[in-house]
């Protein structure tokens, strides 16, 4: 991981013309700040959009390069041009996630919130955490169910245990019938799927259920 990459962001909150100044400015003084901290490489992502609301082009385009390229450094202007209200204390949350630090030009240092934005953060966090773990464990109560009524997957999907196995298709309509007929509702069957590798919602897995039935009674 490049320790010199940082991203900037500027936003202001109208597509008026003389907002543009603003940007340019904002721009400037980030880069400047950056480097004088050795932040060499620098992506640049700009919005003119209102602060209470997420979907921004340069907002998600921004959150999705530092995900992906593991960006660990933000510099903004200040914490507002995040966002304002809940769209703020959202982006600050997946931030928090990519294990990433705001350097803001108003704090002059690492973004410096206070005791209630701290306190959010950390609950949105445990909630967050105790969503995963449920899904985890439907996934495997799905699962235990299927096997407890004598569902293999070791003999269906290649390379999960039977090398020849028929490879897995991106819709799995012949495992879905089989755990359907073993009394799993669509939800069960969609978690199921989804420890075994296969991203697939209630609502598909219902769907082609009811697709292949129609054509298997024709």
């Amino acid at each position: 991981m490049d320790q010199t990459k940082a991203v900037l962001y500027c936003r202001v909150s109208t597509e008026k013309d003389t907002q543009e100044t603003s940007l340019v400015r904002q721009q400037e003084e980030l880069t400047s700040y950056a480097k004088s901290l050795g932040y060499t490489e620098l992506s640049v992502y700009k919005d003119q959009h209102s602060g209470y609301e997420v979907d921004r082009d340069g907002l998600l385009d921004m959150l999705d390069f530092m995900k992906d390229q593991q960006v660990k450094v933000l510099f903004v202007q200040d914490e507002t041009r995040l966002g304002r209200g809940n769209a703020r204390m959202a982006v600050l949350h997946l931030i928090q996630k990519y294990e990433a630090t705001v350097y803001t030009l108003n704090d002059a240092g690492p973004i410096a919130l206070n005791e209630m934005d701290t306190m959010l953060l950390e609950i949105l966090a445990i909630v967050e955490e105790y969503q995963r773990r449920m899904h985890n464990a439907k996934i495997r109560r799905g699962m235990r169910r299927a096997v407890e009524n004598g569902y293999m997957p070791q003999n269906n999907l290649k390379n999960r245990g039977n090398i020849e196995g028929r490879e897995r298709k991106e819709v799995p309509i012949e495992e879905i019938v089989q755990l359907r007929q073993k009394g799993l509702t669509f939800a069960e069957i969609a978690m199921t799927l989804k420890g075994l590798g296969i991203p697939i919602s209630k609502a598909t897995v219902h769907r082609r259920y009811i697709e292949y039935m129609e054509r298997f009674e024709e």
